[in-house]
């Protein structure tokens, strides 16, 4: 098994990106591309900025379904950091496809990348902890597999993937229901087998969810002291750790050492897939400099 497949990505999720991306991108044909002579040349990959690499895949499938024959030789692994000004890898195929290729290729890769680094940011915040980085649902669309893909490349962890793997209990569903027992009680009966995790906004909230039992309890904009609070109270008697703690909502990267210490099991951020600045990433014709 190669480390590309360790981080575990459905390689029909590639396919049916990189289909979409290239039919947005090219649509009729590449009319800039034509003009080239369809002749074998070499191309080299260069990351311009310290970064975590992630996307070979995306990078891989975009080249191959342009010229099945190029040969792609990567020279880093997928997760691996660089620094700038590192070749990532070289190419070898008919010119034409290898422009053509280039830009969504690059998107993929820069994006994925941009999100495997910010996330392995978070996480080396955390290091040492018992604390585990979650991404959350606040995703590019249609690129939710490959931004979460992304994420567990960057060291980080999973929330649940869509609204339909994971009932997840917020203030308007147990206000509804009538009370957070009552919730439980339906959630329970209608999908028994699935992860149920409640959000609370208080300590009686959050005893009330400890009680009733569930896979996580996700405490939301606690300060510090109600935080401890709530980490004190999951973990003795009568509860004794059984149900672990995440944080969420308006996370500040500078404070999530602290918040880790407190004790939590998970801090989830939005920030590591909605707020996306994509890595320096270049496609150039030619051998690599010496």
């Amino acid at each position: 098994m190669s480390r590309d497949d360790r981080f575990g990505i459905p390689h029909a999720a590639v396919e049916a990106n990189v289909s979409a991306a290239l039919a947005e991108d090219i649509g009729s044909g590449d009319v800039t591309a034509a003009l080239l002579p369809d002749a074998a040349d070499v191309a080299y990959l260069l990351c311009k900025e310290d970064a975590v690499v992630c996307g070979r895949p995306w990078f891989d499938a975009c080249h191959r379904a342009l010229d099945p024959d190029v040969r792609i030789d990567w020279r880093v692994d997928e997760g691996d950091r660089v620094v700038a000004g590192t070749v990532l890898a070289t190419l070898a195929g008919r010119a034409r496809a290898l422009v053509s290729a280039e830009r969504t290729s690059l998107n993929f890769m820069q994006t994925l990348s941009a999100t495997a680094t910010v996330t392995a940011r978070h996480a080396d915040a955390v290091a040492g902890t018992a604390t585990r980085i979650l991404d959350t649902r606040k995703t590019l669309p249609g690129l939710r597999l490959a931004q979460k893909y992304a994420v567990r490349v960057g060291g980080g962890g999973n929330h649940r993937i869509g609204l339909y793997d994971t009932v997840m209990l917020k203030e308007n569903h147990v206000r509804a229901a009538g009370g957070i027992a009552a919730a439980v009680e339906r959630a329970r009966a209608q999908s028994p087998d699935l992860p149920l995790v409640i959000e609370v906004e208080t300590l009686d909230e959050l005893r009330a969810a400890l009680d009733a039992g569930c896979t996580r309890v996700l405490i939301d904009d606690f300060d510090r002291d109600t935080r401890r609070e709530a980490v004190r109270i999951a973990r003795d008697a009568p509860y004794a750790g059984r149900v672990p703690l995440e944080v969420s909502g308006s996370v500040d990267f500078d404070a999530l050492r602290a918040i880790a210490e407190d004790g939590v099991d998970y801090v989830s951020i939005g920030g590591l897939t909605k707020h996306v600045r994509a890595i320096d990433l270049s496609l150039k014709l030619g051998p690599p400099p010496a």
